[in-house]
């Protein structure tokens, strides 16, 4: 303060006048509290201004923020320290598997004997995949109605129903094939127990007709399924 005074002094006369705080802050490099100090004892050295002498051009400080002076903190910043942190969301229950198995098991046997029995009904039985060729190779084609029925059946409910499938076309055909399918599952059933029940040895044509072309729907169904899936074109994005 001492030291720093007779050069306040010498400027103030080359001033002509007795500057702010802020000025003597920017010119001096000093805080507030010494601007201050220093403009109090400007002040009663000199309690009426000099004379005017010629003057320069002094350029403007800029102002600067008082040191001192503490600035509060922003809007956002302050609501971002007060609100407390979001609870993660907890890990969804996974799904247990074995009471699905416990449901399928008992319905499995159930589907497969009923379509077994129809299809012997209709026609369907042993016949030799390679004739001439290998003449023991064997195969009952009755198996075929209940792999190919209800394997569809799944497939096509599993497509309408998972989040994964961004086609909408393939979404609306595997719900309404999967309605058609576990239809004729249930028709197949009750058609079997029926005649099973009334010692029906061979199933009326009609019916005979209608099992007989399941492979074929199955087929076509599938392929159809399949082709909609693998076409993006008319993709949606699921949520």
């Amino acid at each position: 303060m001492a030291a720093l005074l007779p050069r306040v002094r010498a400027w103030v006369a080359d001033l002509g006048a007795v500057p702010s705080r802020n000025r003597i802050m920017a010119e001096f490099k000093v805080g507030a509290p010494k601007a201050r100090a220093i403009l109090a004892a400007l002040t009663d050295e000199n309690p009426t201004p000099p004379p005017p002498r010629a003057l320069h051009a002094v350029p403007e400080p800029t102002s600067e923020p008082d040191p001192e002076v503490e600035t509060e903190p922003a809007a956002e910043e302050t609501e971002a320290q007060v609100t407390p942190a979001a609870d993660p969301v907890p890990n969804p229950e996974p799904v247990r598997v074995w009471p699905v198995v416990l449901l399928a098991l008992p319905a499995f046997v159930a589907i497969w004997g009923g379509w077994v029995g129809l299809g012997r009904l209709t026609g369907f039985g042993p016949i030799q995949l390679l004739p001439g060729i290998w003449d023991d190779l064997s195969f009952n084609s009755a198996i075929t109605l209940p792999i190919g029925v209800e394997a569809y059946a799944a497939f096509a409910l599993r497509v309408w129903l998972s989040g994964s499938t961004r086609s909408g076309r393939a979404r609306e055909f595997a719900k309404w094939s999967a309605f058609a399918s576990l239809g004729l599952g249930m028709a197949g059933q009750i058609a079997y127990h029926l005649m099973a029940a009334a010692a029906v040895t061979i199933a009326p044509w009609p019916i005979t007709t209608l099992v007989s072309c399941l492979p074929v729907v199955v087929l076509g169904s599938g392929a159809a399924l399949a082709h909609l899936l693998a076409n993006t074109s008319d993709a949606e994005v699921t949520a």
